[in-house]
């Protein structure tokens, strides 16, 4: 663990020991609370700069994002909790803290034809000219594909063991999600045919390789996420998909990322149930198992996010408007 820098150091790290032993993951909380390190480090803070008027100014200086800003906060605020059962504090300053008001997030959604040419773009871009290029590729388009076709977390495929994989009855097996749960998914025939092709090659290109993961990388580890995400970002490209992030009133326009193509499979699954007549509340809970959410209240969100052809008209208008004015 990276150690902190400030004067609040040895109660930080205490603060994130203590919650890996509950068993909860630290790693986002980790890196928001060096963001609160770093800026008592930048102004010299000590225990006696513990008012609400030390953090309201330290939501300014963040300069972040509004659900950034917040994220950070709630850590924060967590952290003060802790301090106080421990009895280093005696009050929480950041209990009479008010959020900061977020911008409606509209993040962008693939469409199916979309999806398919990304797809269709990340496999033209698999090397073919050297064997572990050519392998590595492999991998990432088939982490991509499970993306789309099974709409996993990016960090879900990356951790995937062979045996869990499980090619009598066609499930994937996914270890320790995001929420500490485990869930067995079906996977698509089309899925099913790529993952068999894949370890096909492997297999015969590398006869006596003992990676254990599913989606090899080099020595004996498993894919990086930012080889992923490079290979992502370099379709979007080629689709001509590019966009910068862009804020119009409160409303912010997210590009295209990884993350994004789970939000699709989500949304075009409820579509497709929309179209054959049926009603999409009654398959939120079955949906909320596949994709892994602790309650489907959350897989619910789905429903109020436009598709991609309204999105994309409503970032269209928005564009047209700025040019207007």
């Amino acid at each position: 663990m990276k150690p902190f820098d400030s004067f609040l150091a040895p109660q930080l790290h205490e603060f994130l020991c203590y919650r890996e032993s509950l068993g909860y993951e630290t790693e986002r909380r980790s890196y928001r609370l060096r963001a609160f390190d770093r800026y008592l480090t930048q102004t010299e803070a000590d225990w006696s700069s513990f008012q609400p008027a030390f953090f309201l100014r330290m939501r300014t200086d963040l300069k972040k994002q509004p659900a950034h800003t917040n994220k950070i906060f709630t850590a924060v605020r967590v952290f003060f909790q802790f301090l106080i059962r421990r009895g280093y504090v005696e009050e929480n300053p950041l209990q009479d803290i008010p959020p900061v008001k977020e911008n409606t997030t509209i993040p962008f959604i693939f469409s199916p034809d979309q999806t398919q040419q990304l797809l269709a773009s990340v496999c033209k871009r698999i090397r073919t000219n050297h064997q572990s290029a050519f392998l590595i590729d492999l991998a990432i388009y088939l982490a991509i594909l499970l993306l789309a076709r099974c709409g996993l977390r990016i960090s879900e495929p990356l951790r995937l063991l062979k045996h869990h994989y499980r090619t009598d009855d066609g499930t994937l097996y996914i270890e320790k999600t995001k929420f500490k749960k485990h869930r067995l998914i079906p996977i698509p025939k089309t899925a099913i045919t790529e993952i068999d092709n894949y370890l096909s090659v492997r297999k015969q290109l590398r006869p006596h390789e003992q990676n254990p993961y599913l989606l090899a990388g080099k020595h004996h580890q498993p894919l990086k996420g930012d080889q992923v995400r490079y290979r992502f970002h370099q379709a979007v490209k080629d689709m001509g998909l590019e966009r910068r992030r862009k804020t119009v009133g409160h409303m912010t326009f997210n590009p295209p990322v990884p993350h994004g193509l789970r939000h699709a499979f989500a949304i075009n699954t409820l579509k497709n149930i929309i179209e054959r007549g049926d009603s999409p509340q009654d398959a939120l809970h079955v949906l909320a198992a596949y994709l892994g959410h602790v309650n489907y209240r959350c897989t619910a969100v789905y429903l109020k996010i436009a598709d991609a052809q309204s999105r994309k008209n409503l970032y269209d208008f928005t564009i047209w408007q700025d040019w207007k004015l």
